[in-house]
């Protein structure tokens, strides 16, 4: 079978997984897997996925992550992987599903509004 290509995004960041068949092999933008995400529960988080489907070891990736921070960075490949097993296999879409694997976080940063130092915060009011 060849490369399948899924995105995933989280907060600013973007990720473009490129899943086929392998020995599992994980690159993220040319570097090394534990190079990328030196910290263990990034690491164990993208790995999710394939242990919820018992593939871990099955597929090389291929990834290339923008924006953000490593933990927003981190969800992105997560859900780009899920998204790449179901679109490999459809019946794992009945594992990953109760998961969560496959929905997309919706929380972003609230704007800045004017009149105000943050996106809530106020100014100090002063009565007199």
């Amino acid at each position: 079978m060849d490369t399948i290509h899924k995105i995933g995004r989280r907060k600013t960041s973007t990720a473009r997984v490129f899943l086929k068949e392998g020995e599992g092999k994980i690159t993220i933008n040319g570097r090394e897997f534990e190079e990328y995400f030196p910290i263990l529960t990034h690491r164990v988080d993208i790995l999710k996925p394939f242990n919820v489907t018992d593939t871990l070891g099955k597929y090389d990736v291929r990834i290339t992550v923008k924006g953000g921070g490593k933990t927003g960075q981190a969800g992105a490949v997560r859900l780009g992987i899920a998204r790449a097993l179901v679109d490999m296999n459809p019946e794992f879409r009945a594992l990953l599903k109760p998961e969560g694997l496959l929905t997309r976080d919706p929380r972003m940063v609230e704007r800045k509004k004017y009149g105000r130092p943050k996106a809530r915060k106020k100014f100090q009011f002063s009565k007199r």
